[in-house]
Formats: structure tokens, C-alpha cells, sequence
């Protein structure tokens, strides 16, 4: 049985990972910050921002799964950047044989600050000394759904409405990360997203309608080499396989 150690475990893409990597048959090792209690999961106390508890946590794994990752704080070059390395090394000096990192589609091509540290936490990963695989996933579904939220908090829904957005189910994105998991290292890049690209405008007024929602829709054009990149479709891919729930089934499966 492969013994996998899952950082970042409490995370959106965690919480669908851990159950599906159970289900598969892996023997799963997960990580907080904090200690947890789990009788499913033997959870392992690290912090990526000092290296405590690394060592420990790596030992007697086959493969790791990076998911762990500290968006949009003074602190994400520490966790995301500086934290991969640590964790690398650690990995590196346990014997580990395979490190899949997640990333996010467009991180080499939009101008986000977040992004600049994903991909210089994937140039650690692709410079180190485990075995690696990089998977770059689009936006999750829920994510998309809160995105709708805050952005309509004062009334319209704020946004450029031809940003292009191709969302995915983090629970398929974990399948994926199974299989790869399965298939050892690539020594490369994949990327894997929804089965559709959306306008923001289609995706608002498919919010709304589910929603019950009347709030319009008033358009900002976003400005700069950021709003070209996301009207060009920066946060898409053509790559295949695709997941399959669309935006609507999650907008049906969420509407109570």
C-alpha cells in the first residue's frame, strides 16, 4: 500500500482529496498546522513557515501531495515559496520518490502578485531533488461561487464581463491528483479543467437565475496587461481530459 503524506489537508481541495485517496486504497498521512483528530487519517503537526515538524512527517512516505498554500498574505512567499523548499529538502533527505504539486492554470501568464509565488514554488518543485509531477488546475466551483458573492456585497455585480473562467469540481481535480499519484512521476506540467469556458457575464446571469437574484450586473473593464490576460483567456487550458460538472450542476446542487 503507498503511504501518501497530504499537505495542506484541511484545504477545499483537501478535504475532497483525502477521502478519495482513501477510497483508492492509499495509506494517507495529513498535515496541519494545528493538531487534529481524525480516526480515518494519521494527522502530522507542520508549519512550512519554519520547517517544524518536516522531518518527522515525511519519514516513511512513499509519495507526497503538496497542496498547502497561503494565497494573498505577507506571508505567502514564506509558506508557498520558502515552505516548498523546505518541504523538497525534507522529502529529498526521507527517500521520497514522488512530489505532486498543485498549481493553478495562468500562473505563468497572468499578472496576479499570488501567482508570481505559485510559480516560483513550481520552479522548486521542477528544481528539486524528489521526483515530481506538477498538476495546474483551473478555479474550483465554490471558489467561483464566492467569487459572485463578494463582488456583488454592495448591491451590483462588480466585474469584467468578458473575463474568461473555465471552473472546475475540486472533488474531479482529486481524482486526477489520484491518478497521477498512481502513476508516478511525470517530470512535466499537466493542466486540468471544467468542461466549459465562461464569459463572467454568462456565469452571472446563470448565478442569478439560481439565485433568485436581481442584482444587475455592472460592467468594469479591468485595466492593463491583467485584464488582457484574463479577457485572453489566461486562466483557461485546452488540455484533456476535462472534469465534467458544469457550472449549472453546481449551481443546482448548491440552491436550497
Amino acid at each position: 500500500m503507498m503511504k501518501i503524506l497530504v499537505t495542506g489537508a484541511s484545504g477545499t481541495l483537501g478535504r475532497a482529496a483525502l477521502p478519495r485517496l482513501r477510497a483508492d486504497g492509499f495509506d494517507v498521512r495529513a498535515t496541519s498546522r494545528h493538531p487534529r483528530h481524525d480516526p480515518g487519517t494519521d494527522w502530522a503537526v507542520v508549519d512550512l513557515a519554519t520547517g517544524a515538524g518536516l522531518a518527522e512527517a515525511v519519514a516513511g512516505v512513499d509519495a507526497v501531495l503538496h497542496l498547502a498554500s497561503l494565497p494573498n498574505s505577507r506571508h505567502t512567499h514564506q509558506v508557498d515559496v520558502l515552505g516548498t523548499r523546505r518541504l523538497l529538502l525534507a522529502a529529498g533527505r526521507a527517500g521520497v520518490g514522488h512530489l505532486v504539486y498543485v498549481s493553478i492554470v495562468g500562473v505563468d501568464r497572468v499578472p496576479f502578485r499570488y501567482y508570481r509565488h505559485k510559480l516560483a514554488a513550481e520552479q522548486a518543485v521542477t528544481a528539486g531533488p524528489v521526483p515530481w509531477t506538477v498538476l495546474r488546475a483551473t478555479q474550483f466551483l465554490p471558489f467561483v461561487d464566492v467569487l459572485l458573492r463578494t463582488a456583488s456585497r454592495f448591491g451590483p455585480v462588480v466585474g469584467d464581463p468578458a473575463m474568461l473562467a473555465q471552473p472546475v469540481d475540486q472533488h474531479e481535480v482529486a481524482g486526477r491528483l489520484a491518478e497521477r499519484l498512481t502513476a508516478g512521476p511525470l517530470c512535466g506540467v499537466e493542466e486540468y479543467g471544467g468542461p466549459q469556458v465562461l464569459r463572467f457575464d454568462e456565469a452571472v446571469r446563470a448565478w442569478r437565475a439560481a439565485r433568485g437574484s436581481r442584482r444587475p450586473l455592472l460592467p468594469v473593464r479591468f485595466p492593463g496587461r491583467l485584464g488582457r490576460a484574463l479577457r485572453a483567456g489566461g486562466l483557461t487550458t485546452t488540455a484533456t481530459p476535462t472534469g465534467r460538472r458544469t457550472w449549472a450542476d453546481h449551481l443546482v446542487d448548491t440552491t436550497g
